[in-house]
């Protein structure tokens, strides 16, 4: 599959490399080819593409949205046009004030990114563990595999992400349409609450048990 990424800090860095270990061609949108963070992610994995946005999203099968949220809205409006069909995957979080939620809780970001992108196919997930655990999902010594809860109005595009999910390591949890992404949003603040400012350890994760 050809996946882009728009954004390749620590959380679309850690998941580039890991798709691109799996066989998938990884291009990262990048305005600037020599900025930090594309350095860094080649320096990591030197087999990831390098592209223009609008062309780089134009020639994807799916695109990862990994940017800071303050960003969404100008990257998505420069990229609209180019993202009419794709499935978007939101691993954005907005984040107010003292760990709040960015937009009060009225609304999710993911459908503030629907809205801006409104062609699109929205599925967020990816969101509410730090980059650490997509970096390493593997927990030895457990039956189970950390959960990792998406959500998403379209079928289909839940399907490839549920699958990649899967092969990423994870247990894919469909918790359904995207105006479930708030409730995701708040688990994300959670799992920071916990470890970024409660000083637990980042490779906390969660987990889905149900008896047969």
């Amino acid at each position: 599959m050809k996946i882009t990424f728009i954004g390749s800090g620590q959380v679309g860095g850690a998941l580039a490399d890991r798709l691109e270990r799996l066989g998938h061609r990884v291009t990262l949108a990048a305005r600037d080819p020599n900025s930090s963070s594309v350095r860094e992610s080649l320096a990591r994995n030197p087999r990831l593409l390098v592209q223009a946005p609008a062309a780089a999203v134009a020639e994807a099968d799916l695109v990862f949205l990994a940017t800071p949220y303050a960003a969404n809205e100008q990257v998505l409006t420069e990229l609209k046009d180019a993202l009419r069909g794709k499935v978007l995957v939101d691993c954005t979080n907005p984040v107010g004030p003292g760990l709040s939620h960015g937009l009060k809780s009225v609304q999710s970001g993911s459908e503030v990114v629907q809205a801006l992108v409104p062609e699109a196919r929205v599925v967020k997930a990816f969101s509410i563990y730090g980059y650490e655990n997509f970096a390493d999902p593997n927990y030895p010594g457990y039956s189970v595999r950390p959960a990792l809860l998406f959500c998403g109005a379209d079928e289909v595009a839940k399907a490839q992400v549920g699958a990649l999910i899967d092969t990423l390591g994870f247990e894919p949890i469909d918790v359904g349409g995207l105006e479930q992404a708030l409730h995701l949003e708040h688990l994300t603040l959670l799992w920071v609450r916990m470890i970024r400012a409660g000083q637990r350890s980042p490779h906390l994760v969660w987990a889905a048990l149900q008896r047969s």
